[in-house]
């Protein structure tokens, strides 16, 4: 007998977690499917004990019979010699003259001949196709390219809710309880064990254990950092198993395809079922040529199993019908809406995430699957497709991580002298930053969805805000508190499109910063937003790739005193707007490839500090029109291709500082120190040759740096400059430095490598302020000058 444990393998998933993936229908035909394959099996059993069919003669015995059965009376010895001699039974009934054997080989002839094929296989048949449906029924839980997607989901799900820190994390994400609701469960079985007879003290004690619970317990909401991780990689699993599973239908496919072979397998049995299952008859006559062996040709058989097969055939085809049925209903249920879609509406709706997505093809199937199990499971499972839940959970690991006393250690002082703060690439920005009250500048650095809450309005002394490639959101609450305290806003963008619109609305704001590149299409006729409400503004730092002023500039032109425009090497062309900005106390025009000084420069009799660095000036023969700046005290055309200096740069009379370095300068005319008020020179990295001596009117210069040239001698009227406190000299031909060094006695710093200088002169003791540390020379050189001198020099 073959026992049904046997087909177990048949008719159970690899591994019991599938059970989640099967409905009721599947549970129910996996019964129906053991019954079957039980009376299978017991009709085989049936036809392996017992006899099969039972057959006899039911013609006259032939003449050759009769004799032999003569033969057989008058000579009983011959065929017994063996036995004793005893009076014969009196025999009742046809005489056969069969043995055992004969009726044996009749019995086997007739089975094979005379039997209908449906009588004889009817049990194998049953288990034959019982076996097909427990295959198809499990096929998808076995199919290597199905498995490993149902393997993989089950793992996810079981750790979404096994697992006492998914527990925890589900808990938090979901704005639920479970520890609270667990533990107001022990407290209602404590209150129903104890007896209280007065309803009102019962009443009390139900609400009064649990919160006495959650208060004793305050880190149930905290997740510590092992679980942390755990939870952000089960995130990123889910992730990345919902782009690879939403990629195909396969697990769909399969499923439809198993159970329409099932309905067609059902009405397969049906039919033949339906007109074979008479053909299973207790008497069955059986005509056989086995007359020259047996003297019979004709039997009349009895088919000793006939009756109960036929009672197992009406029987299996009942649980057919019924298997069938259930099948006919799982197609329904396949096609009477997409199951290819899922919608987390309602979940949406409980749970008040509005961000759960909806799924699609082999995902969405088998959470509608999971959803005839038990809709629990989606609904959890659904709070981890929610990018709110994720940054709610992040959020919770970077409280844990970054609490108030770590970030007051990271506190500095910035060079605005505010004590700052800088986070730099977070998971988000922690909580805890809001319980450093004494904060007053704030930096983030490559941070993704910043939320900043209404809770910055406990940093009541934050005046600076630094936004460096993050992507931000602000509760309405926060903007309104920026909007009467920020001071300073600093936002660098990979997209013009990060840009955040309530920057345009903080009426308070005294300096924007905003450094980030624009599209090649959109920058040609880029504008920001209205910059208008932006009262107090008086900083502006544009740091882009501009082909012209923004209009939205002339919105704040009447209180605008500082304007800074960095570009990436992209050519303004249009500045016209410039002239409208009559306010203006500081111009930069970095970068962009200004080939003139803009005539709409000379409109700004406000300005103060006019900077034009890194351009491609060559002549600056209009040069001349800055006489009408009454104000300039400070000119920056350094880091161009400037080949002279005009003679008119002495109408400039009120220039106080002046940069020529890193240009192609080789001669400086002597008109240029008719600017009597320079207190600051830079000709660094020039093709200079020789100072005149009209450098001797600078009575007020107190920087003058000609390093990188080509100088070979120093004029004596240079040293006549005694308020210079940094003189520079470092890399030209100097092979002498005079000793009227001695007459700056305010010099501190003194720069002298790089020369051809055989010695020092020892008057540099003279220098009182000078020291070691001031004066930049080689060592060798050094030890040229006096021991005295030296000493003095390294004195501090």
């Amino acid at each position: 007998m073959i026992p049904v444990t046997e087909f177990r393998q048949f008719m159970e998933q690899q591994q019991p977690a599938f059970r989640v993936l099967k409905p009721w229908w599947d549970v129910f035909t996996d019964y129906l499917s053991v019954v079957m394959l039980m009376i299978g099996v017991f009709g085989c059993t049936l036809q392996v004990m017992q006899d099969k069919i039972i057959c006899l003669p039911t013609n006259t015995p032939t003449q050759n019979q009769t004799v032999a059965l003569k033969n057989q009376s008058e000579h009983p010895l011959l065929s017994h010699t063996n036995e004793v001699s005893a009076p014969m039974p009196e025999l009742k009934g046809r005489k056969t003259n069969l043995d055992l054997q004969q009726y044996s080989y009749i019995n086997q002839m007739c089975y094979e001949k005379a039997l209908h094929w449906y009588a004889k296989y009817f049990p194998y048949l049953v288990l034959i196709h019982t076996m097909i449906f427990m295959v198809c029924s499990n096929f998808w839980f076995k199919f290597p390219g199905s498995s490993s997607k149902i393997e993989h989901f089950i793992s996810i799900l079981w750790k979404c809710f096994d697992s006492p820190w998914t527990t925890r994390a589900l808990s938090e994400v979901s704005g639920e309880n479970p520890e609270g609701q667990d533990e107001k469960k022990e407290g209602d079985s404590k209150a129903n064990v104890s007896t209280i007879e007065d309803g009102l003290e019962k009443t009390q004690s139900l609400r009064s254990i649990p919160e006495k619970l959650v208060v004793n317990k305050p880190a149930a909401s905290v997740l510590d950092k092992k679980e942390g991780e755990q939870a952000k990689a089960l995130f990123e699993k889910i992730k990345k198993f919902r782009l690879h599973v939403e990629e195909g239908d396969l697990l769909y496919v399969m499923y439809v395809r198993q159970n329409i072979l099932k309905v067609l397998k059902f009405l397969l049995i049906i039919i033949y079922n339906c007109f074979l299952v008479h053909r299973v008859k207790i008497i069955v006559t059986c005509n056989v040529k086995t007359k020259d062996m047996t003297g019979y040709d004709n039997f009349l058989c009895n088919h000793t199993m006939a009756h109960l097969f036929s009672k197992l055939s009406y029987c299996y085809l009942c649980f057919v019908g019924v298997y069938g049925l259930t099948c006919l209903y799982t197609l329904y249920w396949l096609f009477h809406r997409s199951l290819k879609e899922y919608s987390f509406e309602y979940v949406r709706q409980e749970t008040g995430i509005d961000d759960i997505p909806d799924v699609k093809n082999d995902f969405a199937f088998m959470l509608h699957m999971i959803d005839q199990y038990d809709p629990l499971y989606s609904k959890r499972f659904a709070v981890f497709l929610s990018e709110v839940s994720e940054n709610k959970l992040k959020q919770l690991n970077l409280n844990h991580e970054w609490t108030a006393q770590k970030l007051r250690q990271k506190l500095q002082t910035n060079a605005n002298n505010k004590l700052e703060l800088q986070l730099f690439m977070l998971s988000g920005l922690p909580d805890t930053i809001f319980e450093v009250t004494e904060l007053q500048s704030l930096k983030l650095q490559i941070i993704n969805n910043v939320t900043i809450p209404a809770a910055i309005s406990k940093l009541e002394d934050l005046q600076e805000l630094s936004l460096y490639q993050c992507s931000i959101k602000v509760h309405s609450t926060a903007v309104a508190f920026l909007r009467e305290n920020l001071k300073v806003l600093r936002v660098k963008f990979d997209d013009s499109r990060e840009l955040p619109s309530w920057i345009y609305c903080l009426r308070n704001l005294e300096e924007l910063h905003l450094m980030g590149l624009f599209s090649h299409d959109i920058s040609r006729n880029v504008t920001l937003d209205s910059l208008r409400e932006l009262k107090s503004l008086k900083t502006l730092h544009l740091k882009s790739n501009f082909t012209k002023i923004p209009q939205s500039i002339v919105d704040v032109s009447s209180h605008l005193q500082r304007l800074y425009i960095h570009n990436d090497g992209t050519k303004l062309v249009m500045l016209n707007n410039l002239k409208k900005m009559a306010h203006l106390v500081h111009l930069e025009l970095v970068h962009c490839e200004l080939e003139r000084i803009p005539h709409a420069v000379f409109s700004l009799t406000n300005l103060q500090e006019l900077d034009l660095k890194e351009n491609n000036l060559k002549s600056i023969e209009e040069i001349v029109s800055l006489q009408h700046l009454r104000k300039l005290t400070s000119l920056k055309l350094w880091h161009n291709a400037i080949a002279y200096i005009p003679d008119h740069i002495k109408k400039l009379g009120s220039l106080e500082r002046l940069y020529f370095s890193h240009n192609k300068i080789e001669v400086l005319p002597s008109h240029l120190f008719l600017c009597h008020k320079l207190r600051y020179m830079d000709l660094s990295h020039n093709e200079i040759r020789f100072i005149p001596p009209e450098i001797g009117v600078l009575q007020s210069l107190q920087y003058f740096s000609v390093s990188c040239n080509k100088i070979e001698n120093l004029p004596d009227e240079l040293f006549f400059c005694k308020k210079l406190k940094t003189l520079k000299l470092g890399m030209n031909f100097l092979t002498v430095l005079s000793p009227k060094i001695s007459f700056l006695i305010a010099l501190t710093h003194l720069e002298l490598s790089g020369n051809h200088f055989e010695g020092l002169p020892a008057e540099l003791g003279s220098c009182r302020a000078l020291k070691r540390s001031g004066l930049v020379v080689e060592d060798a050189l050094f030890e040229t000058l006096p021991s005295d001198v030296r000493e003095q020099l390294s004195a501090e």
